[in-house]
């Protein structure tokens, strides 16, 4: 399988975009069943919850990348979206910048099939899942081919200037 988007994060520089369009991942994710179980993470316990995804981004915004995440979601939010918008404080922290996108919202935009990341508006890492959500054995495809990766930077942006701040959106 090709390299996970934290290699590509480490050349960015001067942006990386990601789009999450699932309404579930990893089922069996250690972090979502604890989650689901009742265990919250503590904001102040940063040792509990740092990895080295964080340190990959707070390296690339320290080199001045423009760090972000869109989430296009269902309403009401499913029991894997509320996980990922109890523990967003983590890619805050880190750096990112995070938005929420009812689909209802999107209805109007011409969306891409699946997740991915857009890096410097030069390469596009588009992530393949199956059917329940777990990443495909080869599920991340690399594209530099210029008018792959401007369309599904362009569709990425329009979901960003639609999405509402991590702050200001309340879960339904």
């Amino acid at each position: 399988m090709r390299p996970p988007a934290r290699s590509a994060l480490a050349e960015a520089r001067q942006s990386a975009v990601h789009i999450e369009l699932r309404d579930g991942y990893m089922a069996d994710d250690p972090g979502f069943l604890a989650w689901r179980d009742g265990v919250r993470l503590d904001p102040a316990d940063r040792g509990e919850w740092w990895g080295g995804w964080h340190d990959a981004v707070a390296d690339a915004v320290a080199r001045g990348v423009e760090v972000r995440r869109v989430r296009v979601v269902s309403e009401p939010l499913s029991d894997y979206v509320r996980y990922e918008y109890d523990v967003t404080f983590t890619n805050l922290a880190a750096g990112e910048q995070v938005r929420w996108l009812p689909r209802r919202r999107a209805s109007r935009l011409l969306l891409p099939a699946t997740d991915g990341w857009v890096f410097d508006r030069k390469l596009a890492l588009l992530h393949h899942f199956t059917g329940d959500g777990q990443l495909a054995e080869d599920g991340r495809e690399y594209v530099e081919e210029a008018t792959c990766v401007q369309r599904f930077a362009d569709a990425v942006e329009e979901a960003w200037d639609l999405a509402v701040p991590h702050e200001d959106y309340r879960p339904v």
